[in-house]
């Protein structure tokens, strides 16, 4: 369950990457940890890494706008970062780049049911996203694709 300062902090964020002519890509708050944690991921518009001094220029104005919002008033750490790999699969470089690993897909059908899939990557167009589900090449309308998430091994669809 998200924090329920998420919202809040990315709302406030926004503006502050975009000045720095990029984009946020999540907020995290990591409660568990002392002092909380505040992560703040980054990146360009185009989908493509940053780099540390573009970090920097998010990471003091943001800590600014923090400060004087008040929306934390405990100790805490902030964190700007480029996303990186994550486990969801976004852009046309991730898709390219985990071709042949494993993955699970999850849809919404027309009638509003969601599904899954799992299987090995081979493509994403406009179309469709296309695995091998143990030999069988499944075809699923890009339409109805909510989330495409790698998974540590390959498994029955």
């Amino acid at each position: 369950m998200p924090h329920p300062l998420t919202d809040n902090l990315e709302q406030l964020a926004r503006p502050v990457a975009r000045a720095a002519h990029l984009e946020v890509r999540s907020v995290e708050v990591l409660a568990h940890r002392i002092p909380l944690t505040v992560v703040v991921r980054v990146q360009r518009a185009d989908g493509t890494d940053v780099h540390l001094d573009e970090c920097a220029a998010v990471s003091g104005p943001l800590a600014e706008a923090l400060e004087a919002s008040g929306l934390l008033t405990m100790a805490y750490v902030l964190e700007v970062s480029s996303p990186g790999i994550g486990e969801d699969l976004l852009s046309d470089r991730e898709f390219t780049s985990f071709r042949g690993f494993p993955v699970e897909v999850l849809l919404r059908r027309a009638d509003g049911a969601e599904t899954s899939h799992r299987g090995h990557l081979l493509s994403r167009d406009e179309q469709v996203v296309q695995l091998n589900a143990r030999g069988r090449i499944l075809r699923l309308p890009r339409g109805e694709v909510l989330r495409v998430r790698l998974t540590e091994a390959p498994s029955d669809s």
